[in-house]
Protein backbone atom coordinates (compact mmCIF):
# COMPACT_ATOMS: atom_id res chain seq x y z
CA UNK A 1 0.00 0.00 0.00
CA UNK A 2 1.23 3.52 -0.98
CA UNK A 3 2.28 6.12 1.81
CA UNK A 4 0.33 8.75 1.66
CA UNK A 5 1.96 12.17 0.95
CA UNK A 6 1.97 14.41 3.70
CA UNK A 7 0.07 17.51 3.29
CA UNK A 8 1.93 20.97 2.33
CA UNK A 9 -0.41 24.13 1.72
CA UNK A 10 0.81 27.82 1.38
CA UNK A 11 -0.43 31.24 1.88
CA UNK A 12 1.08 33.19 -1.06
CA UNK A 13 0.19 36.94 -0.76
CA UNK A 14 1.91 39.99 -2.51
CA UNK A 15 2.96 42.78 0.01
CA UNK A 16 1.58 45.76 -1.76
CA UNK A 17 -0.78 46.44 0.60
CA UNK A 18 -2.87 45.36 4.12
CA UNK A 19 -3.96 41.65 4.98
CA UNK A 20 -7.39 41.94 3.32
CA UNK A 21 -10.22 39.84 4.06
CA UNK A 22 -10.06 37.77 1.26
CA UNK A 23 -6.87 36.51 1.50
CA UNK A 24 -7.18 36.13 5.41
CA UNK A 25 -9.87 33.44 4.17
CA UNK A 26 -8.29 31.78 1.87
CA UNK A 27 -4.83 31.35 4.28
CA UNK A 28 -7.19 30.41 6.96
CA UNK A 29 -8.61 27.60 4.30
CA UNK A 30 -4.88 26.68 3.93
CA UNK A 31 -4.17 26.49 7.49
CA UNK A 32 -7.08 24.85 8.28
CA UNK A 33 -6.87 22.08 5.33
CA UNK A 34 -3.01 21.47 6.68
CA UNK A 35 -3.54 20.94 10.52
CA UNK A 36 -7.10 18.58 9.57
CA UNK A 37 -4.33 16.07 7.86
CA UNK A 38 -1.76 17.24 10.30
CA UNK A 39 0.47 18.18 7.56
CA UNK A 40 2.54 21.67 6.95
CA UNK A 41 1.09 25.42 6.40
CA UNK A 42 3.99 27.97 4.85
CA UNK A 43 3.52 31.53 3.54
CA UNK A 44 5.62 32.76 0.67
CA UNK A 45 5.99 36.71 0.26
CA UNK A 46 5.51 37.26 -2.95
CA UNK A 47 7.69 40.67 -3.39
CA UNK A 48 8.73 40.61 -6.95
CA UNK A 49 7.11 44.01 -7.67
CA UNK A 50 9.96 46.10 -6.07
CA UNK A 51 8.26 49.38 -6.36
CA UNK A 52 4.79 48.26 -4.49
CA UNK A 53 6.03 45.64 -1.74
CA UNK A 54 6.90 47.90 1.51
CA UNK A 55 8.17 46.58 4.58
CA UNK A 56 5.33 47.24 6.66
CA UNK A 57 3.15 45.96 4.16
CA UNK A 58 5.29 42.31 5.18
CA UNK A 59 5.02 43.63 8.47
CA UNK A 60 1.12 44.12 7.99
CA UNK A 61 0.66 40.68 6.75
CA UNK A 62 2.39 39.04 9.51
CA UNK A 63 0.72 40.48 12.27
CA UNK A 64 -2.92 39.99 10.58
CA UNK A 65 -1.81 36.04 10.40
CA UNK A 66 -0.58 36.19 13.72
CA UNK A 67 -4.00 38.05 15.54
CA UNK A 68 -6.25 35.53 13.46
CA UNK A 69 -3.76 32.36 15.16
CA UNK A 70 -2.44 31.76 11.83
CA UNK A 71 0.92 30.51 12.78
CA UNK A 72 2.91 29.31 9.70
CA UNK A 73 5.48 26.23 9.86
CA UNK A 74 8.92 27.38 9.07
CA UNK A 75 10.77 29.99 7.70
CA UNK A 76 8.70 32.23 5.63
CA UNK A 77 10.18 32.24 1.90
CA UNK A 78 10.69 35.41 -0.10
CA UNK A 79 10.26 35.60 -3.95
CA UNK A 80 12.54 38.12 -4.75
CA UNK A 81 15.07 36.37 -3.08
CA UNK A 82 14.80 33.39 -5.61
CA UNK A 83 15.26 35.15 -9.03
CA UNK A 84 18.26 33.36 -9.59
CA UNK A 85 16.49 29.49 -9.28
CA UNK A 86 13.35 30.63 -11.54
CA UNK A 87 15.82 32.13 -14.04
CA UNK A 88 17.62 28.57 -14.16
CA UNK A 89 14.72 26.82 -14.28
CA UNK A 90 13.67 29.13 -17.53
CA UNK A 91 17.18 28.47 -19.19
CA UNK A 92 15.89 24.19 -18.65
CA UNK A 93 12.41 25.24 -20.09
CA UNK A 94 15.11 26.82 -23.34
CA UNK A 95 17.38 23.52 -23.24
CA UNK A 96 14.11 21.06 -23.40
CA UNK A 97 12.86 23.11 -26.28
CA UNK A 98 9.90 23.97 -23.88
CA UNK A 99 10.76 28.00 -23.97
CA UNK A 100 12.55 30.41 -26.59
CA UNK A 101 13.67 33.89 -27.06
CA UNK A 102 11.48 35.93 -28.48
CA UNK A 103 12.49 39.12 -30.29
CA UNK A 104 9.02 41.00 -31.03
CA UNK A 105 9.00 44.64 -31.24
CA UNK A 106 6.62 46.56 -28.84
CA UNK A 107 4.97 47.82 -32.10
CA UNK A 108 5.03 44.47 -33.25
CA UNK A 109 2.65 43.70 -30.16
CA UNK A 110 0.66 46.75 -30.85
CA UNK A 111 -0.55 45.10 -34.31
CA UNK A 112 -1.45 41.77 -32.75
CA UNK A 113 -3.36 44.25 -29.83
CA UNK A 114 -5.14 45.75 -32.53
CA UNK A 115 -5.88 43.31 -34.37
CA UNK A 116 -7.51 41.52 -31.54
CA UNK A 117 -9.38 43.89 -30.83
CA UNK A 118 -10.67 44.63 -34.41
CA UNK A 119 -11.61 40.91 -34.72
CA UNK A 120 -13.76 41.28 -30.83
CA UNK A 121 -11.26 38.65 -29.10
CA UNK A 122 -8.62 39.19 -26.38
CA UNK A 123 -5.72 39.94 -27.08
CA UNK A 124 -2.96 36.61 -28.30
CA UNK A 125 0.88 36.66 -29.43
CA UNK A 126 0.97 34.75 -32.47
CA UNK A 127 3.86 32.87 -32.30
CA UNK A 128 5.71 34.65 -34.62
CA UNK A 129 9.29 33.86 -32.74
CA UNK A 130 8.33 30.35 -31.62
CA UNK A 131 10.30 28.34 -34.29
CA UNK A 132 13.08 31.14 -35.68
CA UNK A 133 16.65 29.87 -35.69
CA UNK A 134 18.84 31.87 -33.46
CA UNK A 135 20.37 33.48 -36.58
CA UNK A 136 17.62 35.35 -37.09
CA UNK A 137 17.67 37.67 -33.86
CA UNK A 138 18.04 41.29 -34.63
CA UNK A 139 21.50 42.93 -33.29
CA UNK A 140 21.15 45.04 -29.85
CA UNK A 141 17.69 43.64 -28.83
CA UNK A 142 16.91 42.18 -25.60
CA UNK A 143 14.94 39.46 -25.99
CA UNK A 144 11.72 37.92 -23.58
CA UNK A 145 11.96 34.61 -22.90
CA UNK A 146 8.34 32.22 -23.84
CA UNK A 147 6.98 29.19 -22.72
CA UNK A 148 6.30 27.12 -25.74
CA UNK A 149 2.65 26.40 -24.85
CA UNK A 150 0.97 23.18 -27.42
CA UNK A 151 -0.77 24.18 -29.60
CA UNK A 152 -3.05 21.47 -29.66
CA UNK A 153 -5.84 19.34 -27.76
CA UNK A 154 -6.72 20.78 -24.54
CA UNK A 155 -5.19 21.40 -20.69
CA UNK A 156 -7.59 19.90 -18.10
CA UNK A 157 -7.59 21.34 -14.54
CA UNK A 158 -8.89 19.38 -12.13
CA UNK A 159 -10.21 21.04 -9.65
CA UNK A 160 -11.99 20.00 -6.00
CA UNK A 161 -14.35 22.93 -6.07
CA UNK A 162 -14.64 24.05 -9.71
CA UNK A 163 -14.25 20.26 -11.10
CA UNK A 164 -12.66 19.21 -14.17
CA UNK A 165 -11.95 22.58 -15.76
CA UNK A 166 -10.96 22.54 -19.37
CA UNK A 167 -8.80 24.96 -21.16
CA UNK A 168 -8.39 24.66 -25.46
CA UNK A 169 -4.43 25.03 -25.85
CA UNK A 170 -4.78 26.99 -28.93
CA UNK A 171 -6.39 29.64 -26.47
CA UNK A 172 -3.27 29.93 -24.57
CA UNK A 173 -0.58 32.13 -26.23
CA UNK A 174 2.89 31.62 -25.27
CA UNK A 175 3.34 33.80 -22.28
CA UNK A 176 6.21 35.38 -21.15
CA UNK A 177 8.19 33.77 -18.36
CA UNK A 178 11.17 36.17 -18.45
CA UNK A 179 11.38 39.98 -19.30
CA UNK A 180 13.42 41.68 -21.41
CA UNK A 181 15.13 42.93 -18.69
CA UNK A 182 16.18 39.03 -16.69
CA UNK A 183 13.10 39.08 -14.24
CA UNK A 184 11.36 36.21 -14.18
CA UNK A 185 7.33 36.29 -14.36
CA UNK A 186 4.76 35.49 -11.68
CA UNK A 187 3.37 32.02 -13.57
CA UNK A 188 7.12 30.74 -13.40
CA UNK A 189 8.53 32.02 -10.31
CA UNK A 190 4.76 30.55 -8.68
CA UNK A 191 5.41 27.09 -10.04
CA UNK A 192 9.35 26.87 -9.48
CA UNK A 193 8.32 28.10 -5.84
CA UNK A 194 6.03 25.68 -5.26
CA UNK A 195 7.16 22.43 -6.90
CA UNK A 196 10.80 23.57 -4.19
CA UNK A 197 8.53 24.08 -1.42
CA UNK A 198 6.66 20.77 -1.96
CA UNK A 199 3.49 22.28 -1.89
CA UNK A 200 0.86 19.72 -2.48
CA UNK A 201 -2.61 21.58 -2.26
CA UNK A 202 -2.83 24.79 -3.71
CA UNK A 203 -6.18 27.13 -1.98
CA UNK A 204 -6.79 30.49 -3.97
CA UNK A 205 -9.18 32.46 -5.16
CA UNK A 206 -10.81 31.69 -8.68
CA UNK A 207 -9.62 34.69 -10.14
CA UNK A 208 -6.39 32.36 -10.61
CA UNK A 209 -8.12 29.98 -12.28
CA UNK A 210 -6.40 30.72 -15.91
CA UNK A 211 -2.98 30.86 -14.34
CA UNK A 212 -4.14 27.57 -13.17
CA UNK A 213 -4.16 26.05 -16.55
CA UNK A 214 -0.87 27.87 -17.83
CA UNK A 215 1.03 26.71 -15.11
CA UNK A 216 -0.12 23.57 -14.89
CA UNK A 217 1.55 23.18 -18.36
CA UNK A 218 5.02 24.44 -17.01
CA UNK A 219 4.87 21.82 -14.76
CA UNK A 220 4.40 19.15 -17.00
CA UNK A 221 7.06 20.57 -19.43
CA UNK A 222 9.39 20.47 -16.33
CA UNK A 223 8.10 16.66 -15.44
CA UNK A 224 7.30 18.21 -11.97
CA UNK A 225 4.06 16.47 -10.45
CA UNK A 226 1.23 18.80 -10.71
CA UNK A 227 -0.08 20.00 -7.18
CA UNK A 228 -3.50 19.48 -6.48
CA UNK A 229 -6.23 23.15 -6.99
CA UNK A 230 -8.98 24.46 -5.36
CA UNK A 231 -10.26 27.63 -6.84
CA UNK A 232 -12.14 29.41 -3.98
CA UNK A 233 -14.91 31.75 -5.38
CA UNK A 234 -14.52 35.58 -4.56
CA UNK A 235 -16.45 37.38 -1.42
CA UNK A 236 -19.28 39.87 -2.83
CA UNK A 237 -20.84 42.24 -0.45
CA UNK A 238 -24.16 42.01 1.05
CA UNK A 239 -25.81 43.36 -2.46
CA UNK A 240 -24.31 40.40 -4.36
CA UNK A 241 -21.07 43.00 -6.15
CA UNK A 242 -18.08 42.70 -5.96
CA UNK A 243 -16.54 43.86 -2.15
CA UNK A 244 -15.30 46.74 -1.58
CA UNK A 245 -14.40 48.64 1.39
CA UNK A 246 -17.70 50.35 1.90
CA UNK A 247 -19.19 46.15 2.10
CA UNK A 248 -15.65 45.62 4.10
CA UNK A 249 -12.90 44.75 2.20
CA UNK A 250 -10.92 46.36 5.14
CA UNK A 251 -7.22 44.69 6.22
CA UNK A 252 -7.57 42.15 8.96
CA UNK A 253 -6.26 44.48 11.59
CA UNK A 254 -8.94 47.12 10.74
CA UNK A 255 -11.53 44.57 12.28
CA UNK A 256 -8.99 44.00 15.07
CA UNK A 257 -9.30 47.79 15.97
CA UNK A 258 -13.30 47.22 15.18
CA UNK A 259 -13.62 45.20 18.17
CA UNK A 260 -13.83 41.95 16.79
CA UNK A 261 -12.62 38.90 18.45
CA UNK A 262 -9.99 36.47 16.39
CA UNK A 263 -11.90 33.02 17.01
CA UNK A 264 -14.96 35.16 15.82
CA UNK A 265 -13.46 36.04 12.76
CA UNK A 266 -12.07 32.59 12.04
CA UNK A 267 -15.74 31.49 13.11
CA UNK A 268 -16.92 33.56 10.56
CA UNK A 269 -14.56 33.31 7.62
CA UNK A 270 -14.77 29.62 7.92
CA UNK A 271 -18.58 29.77 7.54
CA UNK A 272 -18.24 32.45 4.64
CA UNK A 273 -17.48 29.79 1.41
CA UNK A 274 -17.75 26.62 3.18
CA UNK A 275 -20.22 24.64 5.43
CA UNK A 276 -20.41 21.80 7.81
CA UNK A 277 -23.83 21.24 7.33
CA UNK A 278 -26.34 23.66 9.24
CA UNK A 279 -23.86 24.73 12.09
CA UNK A 280 -22.73 28.03 12.17
CA UNK A 281 -20.91 28.22 15.37
CA UNK A 282 -18.14 26.24 15.63
CA UNK A 283 -14.61 26.16 17.40
CA UNK A 284 -11.51 26.52 15.97
CA UNK A 285 -10.86 21.96 16.76
CA UNK A 286 -14.10 21.76 15.25
CA UNK A 287 -13.87 23.90 11.98
CA UNK A 288 -9.88 21.74 12.09
CA UNK A 289 -11.80 18.14 12.43
CA UNK A 290 -13.76 18.86 9.76
CA UNK A 291 -12.97 21.30 7.31
CA UNK A 292 -12.47 19.93 3.57
CA UNK A 293 -12.19 21.34 0.29
CA UNK A 294 -15.48 19.53 -1.09
CA UNK A 295 -17.87 21.42 0.82
CA UNK A 296 -16.37 24.69 -0.17
CA UNK A 297 -19.29 26.47 -2.49
CA UNK A 298 -18.98 27.39 -6.05
CA UNK A 299 -20.44 30.71 -5.89
CA UNK A 300 -19.12 33.49 -4.32
CA UNK A 301 -20.04 34.52 -0.64
CA UNK A 302 -21.64 37.44 0.72
CA UNK A 303 -19.86 39.43 3.39
CA UNK A 304 -22.29 40.25 6.30
CA UNK A 305 -21.09 42.85 9.26
CA UNK A 306 -25.05 41.95 10.94
CA UNK A 307 -24.11 38.51 11.03
CA UNK A 308 -20.25 38.79 12.14
CA UNK A 309 -21.38 41.09 14.68
CA UNK A 310 -24.01 38.72 16.29
CA UNK A 311 -21.21 35.98 16.12
CA UNK A 312 -18.52 38.51 17.81
CA UNK A 313 -21.26 38.65 20.76
CA UNK A 314 -21.60 35.33 20.90
CA UNK A 315 -17.81 34.95 21.90
CA UNK A 316 -17.54 37.95 23.79
CA UNK A 317 -20.39 36.01 25.78
CA UNK A 318 -18.26 33.43 25.85
CA UNK A 319 -14.70 34.76 26.61
CA UNK A 320 -13.15 34.68 30.16
CA UNK A 321 -13.77 38.77 31.89
CA UNK A 322 -10.42 38.80 32.68
CA UNK A 323 -9.19 38.59 28.97
CA UNK A 324 -11.73 40.38 27.71
CA UNK A 325 -10.60 43.62 29.70
CA UNK A 326 -7.26 43.14 29.12
CA UNK A 327 -8.16 42.90 25.25
CA UNK A 328 -10.22 46.00 25.12
CA UNK A 329 -7.42 47.72 27.50
CA UNK A 330 -4.90 47.01 24.95
CA UNK A 331 -7.56 48.08 22.19
CA UNK A 332 -7.99 51.25 23.86
CA UNK A 333 -4.74 51.93 24.67
CA UNK A 334 -3.91 52.21 20.92
CA UNK A 335 -7.09 53.84 19.50
CA UNK A 336 -8.05 56.35 22.43
CA UNK A 337 -4.95 56.45 24.62
CA UNK A 338 -6.90 54.82 28.01
CA UNK A 339 -4.04 54.63 30.79
CA UNK A 340 -3.71 51.25 32.03
CA UNK A 341 -4.36 51.55 35.64
CA UNK A 342 -4.70 48.76 38.44
CA UNK A 343 -7.43 50.22 40.10
CA UNK A 344 -9.15 50.89 36.85
CA UNK A 345 -8.52 47.17 35.57
CA UNK A 346 -10.01 45.62 38.90
CA UNK A 347 -13.23 47.31 38.91
CA UNK A 348 -13.59 46.46 35.17
CA UNK A 349 -13.75 42.71 35.54
CA UNK A 350 -15.75 43.06 38.07
CA UNK A 351 -18.43 45.13 36.01
CA UNK A 352 -17.88 42.86 33.09
CA UNK A 353 -20.42 39.94 33.68
CA UNK A 354 -23.29 42.61 33.22
CA UNK A 355 -21.18 45.07 30.55
CA UNK A 356 -20.34 41.97 28.33
CA UNK A 357 -23.94 40.46 28.07
CA UNK A 358 -24.80 42.89 25.36
CA UNK A 359 -21.66 43.93 23.68
CA UNK A 360 -21.30 42.86 20.25
CA UNK A 361 -17.83 43.98 20.08
CA UNK A 362 -15.01 45.17 22.45
CA UNK A 363 -15.66 48.87 21.41
CA UNK A 364 -18.78 48.24 23.03
CA UNK A 365 -17.21 47.14 25.87
CA UNK A 366 -14.97 49.97 26.49
CA UNK A 367 -18.36 52.33 25.89
CA UNK A 368 -20.05 49.81 28.53
CA UNK A 369 -17.02 50.53 30.95
CA UNK A 370 -17.39 54.84 30.21
CA UNK A 371 -19.04 54.99 33.46
CA UNK A 372 -15.81 53.63 35.99
CA UNK A 373 -13.63 56.02 33.93
CA UNK A 374 -15.88 59.09 34.43
CA UNK A 375 -14.76 62.13 36.77
CA UNK A 376 -17.39 63.53 38.94
CA UNK A 377 -19.03 65.67 38.21
CA UNK A 378 -20.39 63.25 35.31
CA UNK A 379 -21.22 64.52 31.87
CA UNK A 380 -24.41 63.78 30.67
CA UNK A 381 -26.05 62.54 27.59
CA UNK A 382 -29.06 63.93 26.34
CA UNK A 383 -31.11 60.76 27.36
CA UNK A 384 -30.21 60.76 30.34
CA UNK A 385 -30.49 64.55 31.21
CA UNK A 386 -34.36 63.70 30.37
CA UNK A 387 -35.31 61.11 32.71
CA UNK A 388 -33.29 63.47 35.61
CA UNK A 389 -36.17 66.14 35.71
CA UNK A 390 -36.97 68.21 39.03
CA UNK A 391 -38.95 65.24 40.69
CA UNK A 392 -36.30 62.92 39.71
CA UNK A 393 -33.71 64.79 41.57
CA UNK A 394 -35.69 65.49 44.47
CA UNK A 395 -36.29 61.78 44.49
CA UNK A 396 -32.73 61.09 44.50
CA UNK A 397 -32.70 63.56 47.25
CA UNK A 398 -34.28 61.15 49.86
CA UNK A 399 -33.12 57.97 48.04
CA UNK A 400 -29.51 59.29 49.04
CA UNK A 401 -30.18 59.81 52.75
CA UNK A 402 -31.19 55.90 52.75
CA UNK A 403 -28.77 54.80 50.94
CA UNK A 404 -26.27 56.82 53.05
CA UNK A 405 -27.07 55.11 56.28
CA UNK A 406 -26.07 51.65 54.75
CA UNK A 407 -22.30 50.65 55.70
CA UNK A 408 -22.34 47.40 53.85
CA UNK A 409 -21.96 48.32 49.88
CA UNK A 410 -23.39 45.09 47.97
CA UNK A 411 -25.58 44.92 45.23
CA UNK A 412 -28.46 42.65 47.40
CA UNK A 413 -28.44 45.15 49.77
CA UNK A 414 -28.54 47.94 47.74
CA UNK A 415 -30.97 46.42 45.60
CA UNK A 416 -32.99 45.59 48.70
CA UNK A 417 -33.02 48.93 50.02
CA UNK A 418 -33.82 50.87 46.58
CA UNK A 419 -37.19 48.37 46.17
CA UNK A 420 -38.40 49.22 49.90
CA UNK A 421 -37.74 52.62 48.58
CA UNK A 422 -39.84 52.73 45.54
CA UNK A 423 -42.72 51.04 47.85
CA UNK A 424 -42.30 53.50 50.32
CA UNK A 425 -42.38 56.66 47.13
CA UNK A 426 -45.36 54.15 45.56
CA UNK A 427 -43.90 53.93 42.75
CA UNK A 428 -42.40 50.74 39.92
CA UNK A 429 -38.57 50.14 40.93
CA UNK A 430 -37.98 51.37 37.27
CA UNK A 431 -39.34 54.61 38.20
CA UNK A 432 -36.51 54.63 40.41
CA UNK A 433 -33.86 52.76 38.92
CA UNK A 434 -34.17 54.58 35.75
CA UNK A 435 -32.99 58.21 37.02
CA UNK A 436 -30.70 56.93 39.78
CA UNK A 437 -28.75 55.06 36.68
CA UNK A 438 -28.42 58.40 34.96
CA UNK A 439 -27.09 60.03 37.83
CA UNK A 440 -24.81 57.18 38.35
CA UNK A 441 -23.68 56.37 34.98
CA UNK A 442 -24.36 59.48 33.06
CA UNK A 443 -26.49 57.53 30.20
CA UNK A 444 -30.18 55.90 30.58
CA UNK A 445 -28.56 52.39 28.99
CA UNK A 446 -25.91 50.24 31.50
CA UNK A 447 -24.98 47.03 32.93
CA UNK A 448 -27.17 46.48 35.78
CA UNK A 449 -27.46 49.44 37.96
CA UNK A 450 -26.79 47.63 41.70
CA UNK A 451 -24.19 45.94 40.25
CA UNK A 452 -22.71 49.34 38.62
CA UNK A 453 -23.35 50.82 42.29
CA UNK A 454 -20.98 47.66 44.55
CA UNK A 455 -18.43 48.12 41.73
CA UNK A 456 -17.71 51.98 41.86
CA UNK A 457 -17.68 51.31 45.48
CA UNK A 458 -19.63 53.43 48.57
CA UNK A 459 -17.93 56.76 48.04
CA UNK A 460 -18.03 57.01 44.17
CA UNK A 461 -21.87 56.07 44.22
CA UNK A 462 -23.01 58.61 46.68
CA UNK A 463 -20.80 61.29 45.22
CA UNK A 464 -22.56 61.20 42.02
CA UNK A 465 -25.78 60.70 42.84
CA UNK A 466 -25.19 63.72 45.46
CA UNK A 467 -23.74 65.69 42.52
CA UNK A 468 -27.68 65.25 40.63
CA UNK A 469 -29.85 65.26 44.11
CA UNK A 470 -32.08 68.27 44.26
Amino acid sequence: MAEEKKVITRFAPSPTGYLHIGGARTALFSWLFARRHKGTFLVRIEDTDRERSTEPAIDAIFEGLRWLGLEWDGEVTFQFARQARHREVAEQLMASGNAYYCYASPAELDEMRAKAKAEGGPMKYDGRWRDRPASDAPEGVKPVIRFKSPNEGETIVRDHVMGDVRFANEQLDDLIIVRSDGTPTYNLSVVVDDHDMGVTHIIRGDDHLTNAGRQSQIYKAMGWEVPEFAHVPLIHGPDGAKLSKRHGALGVDAYRDMGYLPEAMRNYLARLGWSHGDDEIFSTEQAIAWFDLEHIGRSPSRFDFAKLENLNGHYIRETDDVRLADETIALMKRSAGWIDDAEFRAKFIAAMPGIKERAKTLLDIAKGAEFLRAQRPLKVDDAAAKLLDADARGLLARLLKLLEARNEWDASGIEADVRAFAEAENLKLGKVAQPLRAAVTGSSVSPPIFDVLETLGRDESLGRIKDQAA
